[in-house]
């Protein structure tokens, strides 16, 4: 499929999954263009029997590092990432983040902790979180439902 054919059947799907994942319209366009970019500059040795998938993922990861190099530089910080900013403290961020960290790990396990770290923080999948722990996919989803939901307790009670 010639590369200018892929774009346009692709690049509205992709631009979706940017908005979605980034909810801002401009920086997804941008990170559509980057997307294609990545793909561009690999077309020989990319697979494209299932140009969709190779995509969805790119764009993915592509919009998940962004997310993540904003949250690091304190740009955008978002409530409902509180959970990913919480996942990467470090042991010296101060007494109100070891607060934190002590009220929502006090009741958990302390896998936990490094679930959280993979799934939100190095964007595993929850197979690969899983696979990671020793855990069954369902076992790491309800785990980090009881930490979104203790997240949102926190926010209420400030």
């Amino acid at each position: 499929m010639a590369f200018s054919k892929l774009y346009e059947a692709y690049a509205p799907m992709v631009f979706r999954r940017c908005v979605f994942l980034l909810k801002d319209d401009a920086e997804a366009k941008d990170m559509v263009q980057n997307v294609f970019l990545r793909v561009y500059e690999r077309l020989d040795s990319l697979d494209l029997s299932q140009p969709s998938s190779l995509l969805w993922n790119t764009a993915t990861r592509l919009c998940l590092n962004r997310i993540r190099d904003k949250k690091r530089r304190g740009l955008d910080v978002d409530s409902s990432e509180m959970l990913l900013t919480i996942a990467c403290a470090e042991e010296d961020d101060g007494y109100e983040t070891r607060g934190l960290l002590a009220k929502i790990f006090s009741k958990e396990q302390e896998s936990t902790r490094t679930i959280a770290t993979l799934h939100y923080v190095d964007g595993m999948t929850l197979e690969e979180t899983a696979e990671t722990v020793g855990l069954s996919v369902s076992g790491v989803r309800k785990r980090l439902r009881t930490l979104q939901a203790r997240i949102k307790n926190l926010e209420v009670e400030r």
